[in-house]
């Protein structure tokens, strides 16, 4: 049914506002927090009712990380379900400095983490000197 028009204890309440989707054409996302631990990094990602093994694609392009999961719908009767299944991805740029060879992940609780050491970087700006030159000379 529409999330304009429903039924509320058997009466037609229109424009339910408290249960409609402000932005139903960008669609579900896998919702994220990241931040630094010292010289950690780490991504926490909620993911409940999945099973990692099966439905949880991690991959590092450059300096991206690519979370991609499938959500698979059971096939209980149901009278009411907010849940959203299918495919979702998630593209997060990682911190200057991240050793790729330390990146870990684990599951726990409908939680995935990742994991990540940050070593020191190497400065990006470098200045570049004018040269000078006077009617051709230098």
């Amino acid at each position: 049914m529409s999330t304009v028009t429903k039924f509320r204890d058997g009466t037609l309440a229109p424009f339910d506002w408290t249960n409609m989707s402000w932005f139903p054409l960008l669609g579900p996302t896998i919702r994220v927090e990241d931040y630094l631990d010292g010289d950690r990094y780490v991504v926490r990602a909620e993911l409940p009712g999945i099973d990692p093994a099966k439905d949880v694609r991690i991959t590092r392009t450059g300096d991206n990380l690519r979370l991609d999961v499938v959500r698979r719908e059971s096939k209980a009767d149901k009278v009411r379900s907010e849940f959203h299944y299918g495919s979702f991805s998630r593209l997060l740029p990682l911190p200057a400095g991240l050793r790729p060879e330390t990146i870990a992940a684990r599951y726990a609780d409908g939680i995935l983490q990742i994991t990540a050491t940050v070593g020191a970087t190497e400065p990006t700006a470098q200045e570049i000197p004018v040269t000078v030159e006077h009617g051709g000379k230098r």
